[in-house]
């Protein structure tokens, strides 16, 4: 094959075109104008459905009433977590929340939702995705509890010595 190729012309014939570019996302959006997503994190499942307003967040509690989020994540430091996506993607108040959210405790639902709220904000305007990307809310913190193991206290922790 070498001893065929002497110059560039030859070489740009026996080189196949690259395949063209992905083409763009287009916005995924249902009849209602809504972006639907999935968040999870640790043990907690947020779905999360995003539509243009004004910023109102409303989140469901286990009675299955929605209410509002500084109600439900009362910590300064969970509710700082939910508005991060917005704030990254400069659509601050911009958008409507409403968000359903089960199992683990309070800090793994705020992950959960904040998941949920990147996936559906890049579905709703794939432009937002870089930005969403490049600050890591679109990835799934697959961090979970460690399991117990036999013959030990907890999962890594072993049972008191003693000599006698």
């Amino acid at each position: 094959m070498s001893d065929d190729l002497k110059t560039l012309d030859d070489l740009k014939s026996v080189v196949t075109p690259v395949a063209e570019a992905a083409p763009a996302r287009q916005p995924v959006r249902d009849e209602l104008g809504r972006s639907y997503a999935t968040g999870k994190r640790k043990d907690a499942v947020a779905r999360v459905w995003i539509k243009p307003g004004s910023g109102k967040f409303l989140v469901r509690d286990a009675k299955g009433e929605y209410i509002d989020y500084t109600k439900y994540f009362a910590r300064p430091v969970l509710q700082m977590i939910l508005r991060q996506p917005f704030q990254i993607a400069g659509v601050v108040d911009q958008f409507d929340v409403m968000a359903t959210v089960a199992g683990g405790g309070l800090s793994g639902q705020a992950g959960a939702v904040r998941h949920g709220i990147s996936k559906a904000l890049q579905l709703y305007d794939p432009a937002l995705r870089a930005s969403l990307k490049a600050a890591g809310f679109l990835t799934r913190d697959s961090r979970v509890v460690e399991r117990k193991k036999f013959g030990r206290a907890k999962a890594r922790r072993s049972f008191q010595f003693s000599k006698r």
